[in-house]
């Protein structure tokens, strides 16, 4: 099997010492032994979270996660508030209306960040919403949301906050707490650099409150909140209701262990080093940023391509000749932008380095310099 150089948005390419953590010999999902791990995997999760409450592990998809958090919170025929801006922000409307809620949409074009003020008015002016779900890293168009700034807005409204941070957990500033996010939701497979898998929420004593006051049947049983609280509280040998995949979290364990040794800070600088090297490289090739650096995040870099330089030829190109994988564009995208992901071993000098003279190759090879 083809090993590629991972510069998509995710999964990404994790260190070896993550990947041997993988094949070590499989633990029950139970025991002394696997509590001691599945502990310390919390807790070193909510320094990363930077929270004092709840943290779970679900396997499966963010969606299932974010599916989950809705859900949970929520009863069909309820309002939940959604700003939408590009792909991910879409789908979360589309989870949410699948389960019978009434989404009141914010709507920002593609490529433009969330601006707190047209939140607050369009708040304002419309019916009182139950909750406010919002994705932080928006990746189909590479834009950070002010999420403190969206956060305060929520805050005046006395409305509960979901956040879908899959990919901004863990590779940019996002104190859960202080920032009083009521349920955050990431993954292991992107900024916290370890293989699918695993679906990760923090959940606050209010979105718990909430829980427990809905009374309705259909909201299922592995996502639905509730469950999860029932075993955490009555079974302590055994506080989920379901086998966890244990091979993934001992990988997820090595990998905290890294990334609080290195310290949260470095951590993130080490992506906003790669973004800026990255992008300052394709500048110098000829390419355009799709968004202004001010409200780009550091974890991918969006580009717009070329008039001469099809997505598609440059993408092949970089995967057979160079072992390297990008992303292109989502929907109305598609074609006009592709891009780069810097998490996980992304992140090294070495994968931005040899990304960019795989471009300057490809240039060189089609004449294009």
């Amino acid at each position: 099997m083809t090993h590629y150089k991972l510069m998509i948005p995710g999964p990404v390419d994790v260190e070896d010492e993550v990947l041997a953590a993988m094949g070590q010999p499989t633990l029950p999902h139970y025991g002394s032994e696997w509590l001691g791990i599945y502990h310390d995997v919390i807790a070193g999760l909510k320094k990363v979270f930077q929270t004092e409450s709840d943290v779970l592990l679900m396997p499966g998809p963010g969606s299932a996660a974010l599916e989950a958090a809705l859900n949970s919170l929520l009863s069909p025929g309820d309002g939940v508030c959604i700003p939408v801006s590009g792909f991910f922000s879409r789908r979360l409307a589309q989870i949410a209306e699948v389960n019978g809620l009434n989404v009141l949409p914010v709507d920002f074009a593609p490529g433009q960040p969330v601006e707190p003020d047209t939140l607050r008015q369009r708040l304002a002016e419309q019916p009182r919403p139950r909750v406010l779900a919002v994705v932080h890293h928006e990746t189909s168009t590479g834009v950070l949301n002010p999420l403190k700034e969206i956060a305060d807005v929520a805050r005046e409204f006395d409305l509960p906050i979901i956040v879908d941070a899959v990919s901004s957990l863990g590779g940019v500033p996002l104190p859960v707490d202080e920032w009083g996010i009521d349920v955050c939701v990431t993954v292991a497979n992107k900024c916290l650099a370890t293989p699918p898998g695993i679906a990760i929420l923090s959940v606050s004593p209010r979105a718990w409150k909430m829980v427990a006051a809905q009374e309705n049947p259909g909201r299922g049983w592995y996502l639905n909140l509730g469950t999860w609280r029932w075993y955490m509280d009555n079974w302590a040998w055994h506080p989920y209701p379901i086998t966890l995949p244990t091979n993934n979290i001992v990988a997820l364990q090595v990998s905290l262990q890294h990334i609080l040794a290195e310290g949260l800070e470095a951590h993130y600088a080490k992506y906003v080093q790669a973004s800026s090297l990255v992008r300052r490289g394709l500048r110098d090739l000829g390419f355009e940023t799709f968004i202004p650096d001010e409200w780009a995040c550091p974890l991918i870099s969006a580009v717009r391509t070329r008039p001469d330089v099809p997505v598609s030829d440059l993408q092949a190109f970089l995967r057979d000749e160079h072992g390297l994988l990008i992303a292109g564009g989502l929907e109305e995208l598609r074609g006009v932008i592709f891009r780069v992901g810097h998490m996980g071993k992304a992140a090294s000098p070495e994968y931005s380095q040899a990304f960019l003279q795989g471009v300057a190759d490809f240039l060189h090879c089609r004449e294009l310099v």
